[in-house]
């Protein structure tokens, strides 16, 4: 961790590594200055620093006009807030974040994303757990996914989907004629799992489902065949899969 060994030189990687637990700790009695000032002195910040220390971290997560007020008097955003600089308050390398964006509303939920894709930028190493896999799609650059305490899956996000999803998902509407255009399909090589959805007709409109396994260029050549054949073809574009597809392949649903 940071070039040093958890296990010879665990105090150095200690003073490394800012934990931010899923639930805040307050300290009714305090205020959002003395809070932090009582973390800095933990963590034994010299004191003609901590002032100026403060300062800068109140001012990254736009706490500056709350400092006087009672810790326990914030709302669960401005807490997470407030845990974020506490976690910060040693400048460690490396973040490890319990669900910060747990239980926010919206705009807090991106207000605090948006402080952790700043905090990489400042050259930091962000771990976090989350649920909400919008937030891991939108900043992560490496994903793990665990099951009942193991790692089913581990990459970026582009990796994960080859490994997982590795043939495209192709979706083409038709105006009719969805019986010979299955069977066209399913004369293709590089064609499978052919669905139909005969439910969603409207005005007559047919649609199906397939997964292709090629480029652009065969994917174009197969919309040229269909046509070629006289498929009154309406629509046809590929279904861009996401990160809750991975996660729904990859896990079982284990409850541990």
């Amino acid at each position: 961790m940071a070039g040093f060994s958890v296990h010879q030189s665990s105090a150095e990687v200690k003073r490394r590594i800012g934990y931010m637990p899923d639930f805040f700790g307050v300290y009714p009695d305090l205020s959002v200055q003395e809070y932090l000032e009582f973390f800095s002195a933990c963590y034994q910040i010299p004191e003609g620093r901590r002032s100026a220390l403060i300062n800068e971290l109140l001012e990254l997560v736009e706490l500056s006009h709350r400092r006087a007020d009672m810790v326990d008097q914030l709302s669960r955003g401005l807490k997470q807030r407030l845990s974020l600089a506490r976690t910060l308050i040693h400048d460690p390398q490396v973040l490890l974040l319990d669900e910060p964006a747990a239980g926010l509303d919206p705009r807090a939920r991106i207000e605090i994303r948006e402080l952790l894709v700043e905090l990489a930028r400042m050259g930091k190493t962000v771990f976090f757990s989350t649920h909400i896999l919008s937030d891991v799609a939108e900043i992560c650059s490496r994903v793990g996914i665990i099951e009942a305490g193991k790692l089913v899956a581990l990459g970026d996000l582009e990796q994960l989907h080859l490994q997982v999803l590795p043939r495209r998902q192709i979706e083409l509407t038709l105006l009719d004629r969805l019986d010979e255009a299955v069977h066209l399909l399913q004369q293709q090589n590089n064609v499978s799992q052919v669905e139909c959805h005969p439910a969603l007709k409207e005005n007559g409109r047919q649609r199906l489902t397939f997964e292709f396994d090629g480029n652009d260029a065969a994917l174009s050549q197969l919309l040229s065949y269909l046509v070629q054949n006289q498929m009154p073809v309406l629509h046809f574009s590929e279904d861009a899969r996401n990160l809750e597809d991975v996660f729904m392949r990859t896990t079982q649903g284990i409850v541990s």
